[in-house]
């Protein structure tokens, strides 16, 4: 039986909304993007918010929105995609790694440690269905006058104390890539409560004007829209968003059952306060750093795993920063073991009773065989 790592749930319906945009012959950023907008903001939680080609692009535009550039430096969790550096990186500004906690995600207590003059951000990321303490991390930048910028790409629709991921920031930023829990094939967004931003958002991404049919521009600005493509897919996603969200949950629980006395394996638990739980993914963690084998075993029976972020302080694109004590291996001791331990398991919506009992059944095979010998 083969088991992809992930299949996007697309089908008629959203090929019969991108019919609509030919039929109306209306196929740049349009109605429906606007339809689209005003829907992902109430979902969200929130009063202002615009498009982006992608995530990364909706990084770097939420980050622009908020005078990041040379000099500044942006405190970033150490477990996350590239991306949440690299937009840090391409305004010329400095992303500064912190530790995670056991949950994956950022480690505010290590925030202080690389705290100073030059420290502009912090950029808590919401990984895997699963929630930054916000909180913490907004009392930190409170203290100490910072912007928050959320790199939310995984956490549309998941909420803390009834607060959706995304709202609690200066900036919220989601992607729509094929693997999110909504997709529009690619496509990003950003957030945003205050005025200001918004309007610097909306200069930025459409060549320094806020409305097209002008050629006057009052401020530098770019290209970050999308189309109405995009958008009739991402209206029609959302019509299956809460069922989504249920399957999500059932395939969640069921791993969870199978693994729940199975002690060399551990299923990853939404947080207290988390409601709903969006499980983007469905991760384990190992006990004995074992993460490579078993994958290599998953593999060899046709499950298809996926491993964990490698972490940023070990990225070869970061190799420049050796020197700096900041970026010293000591101290990311939780990244790194989450990495060697982290397993995403296959969870993709259309994933069947009989492929989860048999990705369950291939991961306890390897431990009765003995690790070593799988």
């Amino acid at each position: 039986m083969k088991v992809p790592q992930f299949m996007p749930y697309v089908g008629q319906e959203e090929y019969e909304a991108i019919k609509q945009c030919f039929d109306t012959n209306w196929i740049t950023e349009g109605p429906l993007a606007e339809e689209f907008n005003k829907k992902l903001c109430d979902k969200i939680g929130v009063k202002h918010g615009v498009y982006a080609p992608n995530g990364t692009l909706a990084l770097i535009l939420g980050l622009k929105a908020l005078g990041i550039g040379p000099g500044d430096e942006v405190i970033v969790p150490d477990v996350t995609f590239l991306a949440s550096a690299s937009s840090v990186e391409f305004l010329g500004a400095t992303p500064v790694f912190v530790d995670v906690c056991e949950d994956l995600q950022i480690n505010v207590d290590d925030c202080y440690r690389v705290l100073n003059k030059n420290t502009k951000a912090i950029m808590p990321v919401h990984l895997f269905g699963l929630t930054a303490n916000m909180e913490r991390v907004n009392e930190f930048a409170k203290e100490n006058g910072l912007f928050v910028i959320e790199d939310a790409a995984q956490a549309l629709g998941v909420k803390r104390n009834g607060t959706g991921c995304g709202s609690f920031g200066d900036v919220g930023c989601f992607s729509f890539f094929a693997d999110k829990t909504l997709t529009t094939c690619e496509g990003g967004f950003v957030t945003t409560n205050n005025q200001e931003i918004y309007d610097n958002l909306l200069y930025l991404r459409n060549q320094g004007r806020k409305n097209r049919g002008t050629f006057v521009h009052p401020r530098i600005g770019y290209n970050f829209r999308m189309t109405d493509i995009q958008c009739a897919v991402g209206l029609a996603q959302l019509k299956k968003f809460d069922f989504v969200v249920e399957k999500k949950n059932y395939i969640h629980s069921r791993y969870d059952e199978a693994f729940r006395d199975f002690d060399s394996v551990e299923v990853y638990q939404p947080q207290e306060g988390v409601s709903p739980f969006v499980p983007f993914r469905v991760i384990i963690r190992t006990k004995n750093n074992e993460a490579a084998e078993l994958m290599e075993h998953m593999r060899k029976n046709d499950v298809e795993p996926r491993m964990f972020f490698y972490p940023l302080h070990l990225q070869p694109a970061f190799e420049g920063f050796a020197g700096d004590s900041r970026y010293d291996k000591e101290n990311f001791k939780v990244s790194e073991a989450s990495y060697n331990n982290g397993i995403c398991l296959p969870s993709f919506v259309a994933i069947t009773d009989q492929q989860i009992e048999y990705v369950c059944r291939v991961i306890k095979d390897f431990y009765k065989k003995g690790a070593s010998q799988a």
